[in-house]
């Protein structure tokens, strides 16, 4: 049994790791400002003897004692991290500070969250791990952008300089049950819309494209990442390599949901990328990992949910 922290752990992705953790027998210590997180995804682990929930923010300093570190604390979603974007850069860069100051006190491993967003709006097709990426610095991207690229920065450097056990993984499209339904994301916009029989908002001309990864298959090759050989940092891409056009995604949602929802196309917001897929053969050839859940089956399971949770009155 570790004693492991998971910042940002009642959030989407953050939650569904508390569960898996726990399933593996692990002391889970969930933190949490409740920015984007929710109570509401944890709720179910209050009671385990081996969870704890802590409301704190990871641009301050944290004082525990702990064996490993889930690095997930950040607004991902452009409605909630361009909300404050200084507050979102913050939390990127001073929450790595924090955290791999802990780290280093401890002696702990520690795990970044970061994201296929440091690609930006990419040159090279599929993005490997060993492209810069071509970001806008000063757009309204940024805060998130820019932030997660330092955040990498950050824990790179305390690798060279103080000998740290890092890890770091770039988190492409994820979805699943627990999403937000007003985050702004292309799969929860399109399945809330369909089931409330809304208009359905195609930004451009639907034909940028996105690669979809289910959250199981996430958490698991973040599980397998964390527990992998001491010296392998990453950065390691973790997403699903099948791509998918937006108007193809909203078909597909349209055919599951029912109803008569019309598809409605809006101007495409500035700096959004026209392509994002992951070459994933680093993951496939040092974890062993590849995604298994398909889209059908995925978006089955994430419409349930939402159907449920509207169902409530959310």
């Amino acid at each position: 049994m570790n004693k492991v922290l998971v910042t940002g752990g009642a959030g989407f992705l953050g939650s569904h790791l508390c569960d898996r953790l726990l399933k593996d027998g692990h002391d889970v210590l969930c933190v949490d400002n409740f920015f984007t997180g929710s109570k509401q995804n944890i709720a179910h682990l209050l009671s385990h003897p081996y969870f704890e929930l802590m409301r704190h923010d990871v641009t301050f300093p944290l004082y525990v004692e702990v064996d490993r570190i889930f690095n997930f604390a950040c607004p991902a979603s452009p409605v909630h991290y361009q909300h404050d974007p200084v507050q979102t850069t913050k939390t990127s860069v001073h929450g790595a500070i924090n955290m791999l100051g802990l780290a280093k006190r401890t002696g702990a491993r520690i795990l970044q969250a970061s994201t296929s967003e440091v690609y930006g709006d990419p040159e090279v097709h599929p993005q490997r791990e060993d492209y810069w990426g071509r970001v806008n610095p000063i757009g309204i991207r940024s805060c998130y952008d820019e932030g997660k690229r330092c955040a990498e920065t950050l824990f790179f450097d305390y690798h060279r300089q103080n000998a740290l056990d890092i890890k770091v993984v770039r988190i492409f499209n994820t979805y699943g049950p627990r999403m937000h339904p007003n985050d702004g994301r292309v799969v929860s916009n399109f399945i809330v819309q369909a089931l409330r029989g809304e208009d359905i908002t195609i930004y451009g001309d639907g034909s940028q494209t996105r690669s979809f990864c289910y959250v199981d298959d996430l958490i698991d090759v973040i599980v397998r990442m964390m527990n992998s050989e001491a010296g392998f940092t990453g950065p390691v891409n973790i997403g699903n390599p099948v791509e998918h056009t937006m108007l193809q995604l909203a078909e597909k949602v349209l055919q599951l949901v029912g109803g008569r929802s019309r598809l409605v196309f809006r101007p495409l917001p500035s700096d959004d990328p026209r392509q994002r897929q992951p070459d994933i053969a680093l993951a496939r050839q040092k974890l062993g990992w590849e995604p298994r859940v398909s889209l059908e089956d995925g978006l089955g399971e994430t419409i349930a949910y939402f159907r449920k949770l509207l169902g409530a009155g959310a």
